[in-house]
């Protein structure tokens, strides 16, 4: 259990988690933020914890977006959520055997260092396995904020799970980090499942 005390950071995935995932986008006229970023965000920018995004965009190395379009998609992720401290981007395909891909620990251990944090001292902030992957294998505590596309096997697996961004911001400045609570969250009573 990670010790109850606010974060040095706060690291977000980018799509599925701060913005609607649109696989390979690079049209930042699609760029939409989740419900909540704004808010979450402006809260921790206002209690002085940074924020960070850390991730994996693989549509480059693909050749399915040009660094030009990733950069002009981040620049509207920014106009619509605001600055962000630090970015920590993977341009890599699974196959390239980088370090930095999640699961890897790469991104997180890199934003940290922009940010002059300790990984340790991190919380990320994910929608899918991966995301929760690269925390623990960076010694970040993870919390997964599921959507209808996560798998229920990602979601049992995760350490920490939260109904929404707001949820995630009501842990992370009351400096808890709680159990994995009882089905709340619309989208899975939907689906009908009845536990995390």
């Amino acid at each position: 259990m990670f010790e109850k005390r606010r974060p040095g950071a706060v690291l977000f995935d980018r799509d599925g988690t701060l913005i609607r995932d649109v696989p390979y986008n690079g049209d930042p006229a699609l760029v939409e933020p989740m419900p909540g970023a704004v808010e979450a965000l402006g809260r921790l920018r206002r209690a002085d914890v940074p924020v960070a995004v850390v991730t994996n965009q693989s549509g480059v190395a693909r050749g399915l977006l040009t660094p030009d379009d990733m950069d002009q998609v981040n620049a509207r992720v920014e106009e619509l959520l605001g600055p962000f401290d630090a970015w920590a981007i993977c341009v890599h395909d699974d196959n390239d055997g980088c370090t930095c891909r999640k699961p890897a620990p790469g991104l997180v251990i890199r934003a940290a260092a922009v940010l002059d944090v300790s990984p340790r001292d991190c919380v990320v902030v994910g929608d899918i396995g991966r995301d929760m992957e690269a925390a623990r294998a960076a010694g970040a505590r993870g919390i997964l904020v599921p959507t209808p596309q996560t798998r229920l096997e990602e979601i049992e697996e995760a350490a920490e799970v939260a109904d929404d961004l707001t949820d995630v911001v009501d842990r992370v400045l009351s400096d808890v980090a709680g159990p994995v609570p009882a089905v709340s969250a619309p989208w899975a009573r939907a689906m009908g499942w009845s536990r995390w």
